[in-house]
Protein backbone atom coordinates (compact mmCIF):
# COMPACT_ATOMS: atom_id res chain seq x y z
CA UNK A 1 0.00 0.00 0.00
CA UNK A 2 2.91 2.34 0.63
CA UNK A 3 4.02 1.87 -3.00
CA UNK A 4 0.80 3.39 -4.35
CA UNK A 5 1.40 6.76 -5.91
CA UNK A 6 -1.71 8.41 -4.49
CA UNK A 7 -2.35 11.10 -1.92
CA UNK A 8 -2.72 9.37 1.44
CA UNK A 9 -4.03 11.33 4.43
CA UNK A 10 -2.30 8.87 6.75
CA UNK A 11 1.02 7.17 7.33
CA UNK A 12 0.97 3.42 7.17
CA UNK A 13 3.48 2.00 9.59
CA UNK A 14 4.13 -1.39 11.11
CA UNK A 15 4.40 -2.38 14.74
CA UNK A 16 5.43 -5.98 15.01
CA UNK A 17 6.70 -5.92 18.59
CA UNK A 18 6.08 -9.59 19.19
CA UNK A 19 7.60 -10.58 15.85
CA UNK A 20 10.66 -8.43 16.51
CA UNK A 21 11.10 -9.86 19.98
CA UNK A 22 10.40 -13.53 19.22
CA UNK A 23 13.16 -14.07 16.68
CA UNK A 24 15.59 -12.04 18.81
CA UNK A 25 14.85 -13.94 22.01
CA UNK A 26 15.05 -17.26 20.20
CA UNK A 27 18.46 -16.34 18.77
CA UNK A 28 19.69 -15.09 22.18
CA UNK A 29 18.38 -18.07 24.23
CA UNK A 30 19.67 -16.39 27.41
CA UNK A 31 23.33 -17.03 26.55
CA UNK A 32 26.05 -14.37 26.61
CA UNK A 33 27.68 -15.94 23.55
CA UNK A 34 24.52 -15.28 21.50
CA UNK A 35 24.11 -11.56 22.26
CA UNK A 36 25.79 -10.35 19.06
CA UNK A 37 23.75 -12.74 16.88
CA UNK A 38 20.54 -11.70 18.66
CA UNK A 39 21.32 -8.03 18.11
CA UNK A 40 21.95 -8.71 14.42
CA UNK A 41 18.62 -10.56 14.15
CA UNK A 42 16.81 -7.67 15.85
CA UNK A 43 18.44 -5.12 13.56
CA UNK A 44 17.47 -7.16 10.49
CA UNK A 45 13.80 -7.29 11.60
CA UNK A 46 13.82 -3.54 12.35
CA UNK A 47 15.26 -2.83 8.90
CA UNK A 48 12.55 -4.98 7.29
CA UNK A 49 9.86 -3.03 9.17
CA UNK A 50 11.41 0.25 8.08
CA UNK A 51 11.52 -0.88 4.45
CA UNK A 52 7.89 -1.97 4.70
CA UNK A 53 6.86 1.46 5.90
CA UNK A 54 8.58 2.99 2.87
CA UNK A 55 7.07 0.42 0.48
CA UNK A 56 10.53 -0.97 -0.28
CA UNK A 57 10.48 -4.35 1.51
CA UNK A 58 11.11 -7.17 -0.95
CA UNK A 59 10.81 -10.06 1.51
CA UNK A 60 13.09 -13.04 1.59
CA UNK A 61 14.29 -13.13 5.19
CA UNK A 62 17.12 -15.61 5.52
CA UNK A 63 16.43 -16.13 9.23
CA UNK A 64 14.21 -19.15 9.86
CA UNK A 65 13.13 -17.80 13.26
CA UNK A 66 11.74 -14.67 11.60
CA UNK A 67 9.68 -16.80 9.23
CA UNK A 68 8.02 -18.96 11.90
CA UNK A 69 4.35 -18.43 12.57
CA UNK A 70 3.58 -16.80 15.92
CA UNK A 71 -0.05 -17.92 15.83
CA UNK A 72 -1.28 -19.33 19.14
CA UNK A 73 -4.71 -20.98 19.00
CA UNK A 74 -7.08 -19.51 21.56
CA UNK A 75 -4.68 -16.70 22.54
CA UNK A 76 -6.48 -14.01 24.53
CA UNK A 77 -5.36 -10.39 24.52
Amino acid sequence: MNKLDVLKPWTLSFSFGRALQQSTIKKWAGKKDNVEAAQAAFLARCKANSESTLGKYAGGSTDAAASESLYVKGYKY
